[in-house]
């Protein structure tokens, strides 16, 4: 099962979220019309056609000819991905009024990624934006007519794969059980069997197309893990339960709304210019990255930045990557410790090619990788190659010095140990695992060319029981070493698991 899952992640790491709710979305839209020339759906196959293409030129020109306006690069992808929203959203038709009505819903989406947006960051998502005003208009109404039971076969899988590597599967769950709860007392009170009130809000109602596609954007979502389940609660309440002001009534977009201006305010607002200062190696294979933030950034330490990073040949990973942070929040500047081993992607390539006074744009802060508040509860954090990133942030922030810590550092070989001269510093114990079995500088305890399992682990933390454990590194270290933590009697285990947007 370990084996699939690091397949299966090694192949999703591919992929930014980007690139990955295009493909799905666009597979949607090909089942949708197959469904239709089925017989499934009664849209008319050349409707379906036209409101694509209305969709997607709209938005997508829209974009092209807004980002000059505000002096910014036009992102396509993001483009194209509302577009996708929207034609699922509105009932495709040649009905001109409604026809107007989606027009008008694409151009307002692509205008509020600009005129509603803080520091060049959009605050709404922009597919709900548009159909909420547009809705206001009268000339059309958001339909959301991706909750057809038979879209069920391709939604569900797309839903679960864009949740899986977004890491918000437990938010969406939280969602949807506040959601179909409340619809299903609703439901049941009107006559309705338990399988009925069931069925019906997850089949019929777009819980579902929501979750998976709109309420998880990153962008749109407060930084940390216990915000965001507190908002996915607040939302399906007012995605579910029925009220009408008089003027507006409850709609999944003006839920949706509602929590993105919640998350704004629970966040770092806005995306911040990092002007780019210099470089040096961490190691043959990694380096580290130093910038000067044009306002302070807020952030803790074991968090991590997305970068937006433009560059001609971009390849199937798109424009934006997350690394983690290296500085301490009280630092002047804000370092980042990127792999750069070949084969290195364009995005890194372009971060390599930065001249002093460049700047790039960073576009979110996020992450629960954090050490216990309690300064008394004693740490092992364990790293495996590049994964030492966080926890050279938590180190820098005085984790060794006010708390119990212990460091486990796995790396290939003595040339490969980052940021010796901050882990000697640190006051952390470190224990270096070096692979060719070379020795470790000497503040660092030897463990040996051993492969670490729960055994040996044991052995070199005899009381890890005791510990709370952190793990770092690529997908397939992070999964045995987090087993062998657990074998070794370890009670709670926190993983560094972004995935990027």
């Amino acid at each position: 099962m370990n084996a699939l899952k690091s397949r299966v992640d090694t192949w999703l790491g591919r992929f930014t979220m980007y690139r990955l709710i295009l493909w799905v979305l666009a597979v949607l839209v090909a089942f949708s019309m197959v469904l239709n020339v089925l017989g499934w759906l009664t849209f008319g196959l050349p409707q379906m056609l036209v409101h694509l293409a209305l969709c997607l030129g709209l938005t997508y020109g829209a974009n092209r000819l807004l980002a000059p306006l505000f002096r910014v690069k036009p992102h396509s992808e993001s483009s194209l991905i509302t577009g996708l929203l929207i034609y699922f959203l509105f009932w495709p038709t040649f009905a001109v009024l409604d026809m107007a009505g989606v027009a008008l819903a694409c151009v307002l989406a692509t205008v509020s990624k600009y005129a509603l947006a803080f520091r060049e960051r959009h605050i709404f998502n922009p597919a709900a934006c548009g159909a909420f005003i547009t809705g206001l208009t009268g000339l059309n109404i958001a339909t959301w007519w991706a909750a057809t039971p038979a879209m069920l076969w391709v939604v569900v899988p797309g839903i679960l794969l864009v949740l899986y590597r977004t890491r918000k599967l437990l938010m969406a769950s939280v969602f949807l059980v506040v959601a179909t709860s409340i619809v299903c007392v609703e439901l049941l009170g009107h006559g309705s069997t338990f399988a009925e009130s069931l069925w019906q809000p997850l089949a019929q109602r777009p819980l579902l197309f929501f979750v998976g596609f709109m309420l998880s954007e990153p962008l749109t979502l407060p930084p940390r893990r216990w915000q965001q389940l507190a908002l996915a609660a607040v939302v399906a309440v007012v995605f579910a339960v029925p009220y009408n002001l008089g003027f507006v009534a409850n709609s999944p977009e003006l839920a949706l709304l509602l929590g993105n201006a919640i998350a704004f305010l629970l966040g770092q607002r806005g995306g911040v210019l990092l002007a780019f200062k210099g470089s040096r190696a961490l190691t043959p294979g990694n380096t580290e990255l130093r910038f000067e933030p044009k306002r302070p950034v807020r952030f803790a330490p074991g968090q991590f930045m997305e970068l937006n990073l433009p560059h001609t040949g971009s390849d199937g990973r798109g424009r934006r990557r997350v690394f983690s942070i290296t500085s301490a929040p009280d630092s002047p500047e804000l370092t980042f410790g990127v792999g750069t081993a070949e084969p290195v992607s364009t995005a890194k390539k372009a971060l390599l090619a930065l001249q002093p006074g460049d700047v790039v744009r960073g576009t979110a802060v996020g992450g629960d990788f954090l050490l216990p508040r309690d300064a008394g509860r004693p740490v092992l954090l364990i790293a495996a190659g590049i994964g030492i990133t966080p926890f050279l942030s938590q180190l820098a922030a005085g984790a060794g010095r006010t708390r119990d810590t212990v460091l486990l550092y796995l790396a290939p070989s003595r040339a490969e140990l980052a940021g010796l001269e901050e882990l000697e510093a640190s006051g952390a114990r470190v224990i270096a695992r070096l692979a060719d079995g070379s020795a470790p500088p000497a503040f660092m305890h030897d463990a040996g060319k051993e492969r670490i399992y729960a055994g040996s682990l044991k052995q070199l933390v005899p009381d890890i029981s005791t510990r709370e454990v952190y793990v770092s590194g690529s997908p397939a270290s992070v999964d045995s070493l987090r087993a062998a933590a657990r074998g070794a009697g370890a009670r709670r285990v926190r993983v560094d698991s972004f995935a990027g947007y």
